[in-house]
């Protein structure tokens, strides 16, 4: 029986044949992620009428009254711009409204209403969407492993949008 350069008694085309069929089952795997994501978010726009963004942010105003707009941003990892226009489209639908602090009239704080709570209760689960709500109930080590395995894949890509890291997945 042949040895390959390695010694592992695998010819390189068996090799070769196996790394090929485990990056296409990977590269399934990340078909099957942004599907169930966008399928998600269809689901979110058919029953509640709004986007998946605009739910995950109404979310947070409803477990965190009273956030600003850059607590917000934060919370959900986008760029300043886009929550913005969440917030102009939620305030416009009457689902949050802005209160102005009384000591410091430029401070904005952003309140959910009870409009805003009919369509949180109504709307699909999860409601951050469904990669952000299992992403959060994996474990550090896991939640690690899956940092550096993307990472290190980002850095190998030749076409890179680094921009896309601060855009609302279903806008990707």
């Amino acid at each position: 029986m042949g040895r390959n350069s390695k010694g592992t008694g695998r010819s390189s085309a068996n090799a070769a044949a196996e790394h090929d069929e485990l990056a296409i089952m990977v590269l399934a795997q990340f078909r099957e992620v942004f599907r169930a994501a966008k399928l998600h978010f269809a689901a979110v726009q058919r029953v509640a009428g709004i986007s998946g963004a605009q739910l995950w942010a109404l979310t947070e105003l409803h477990e965190r009254p009273g956030l600003r707009v850059s607590e917000l941003t934060q919370k959900m990892s986008l760029h300043q711009s886009t929550v913005s226009n969440l917030i102009e489209k939620l305030s416009g639908a009457g689902l949050i409204r802005r209160v102005r602090e009384d000591g410091d009239r430029r401070v904005v704080r952003l309140q959910i209403t009870n409009a805003g709570k009919k369509v949180i209760a109504r709307a699909p689960k999860p409601a951050r969407g469904v990669l952000p709500d299992v992403l959060a109930k994996l474990d550090k080590k896991e939640l690690a492993k899956i940092h550096r395995s993307l990472e290190g894949l980002v850095k190998k890509m030749q076409v890179r949008a680094p921009e896309a890291s601060k855009t609302h997945l279903e806008n990707i």
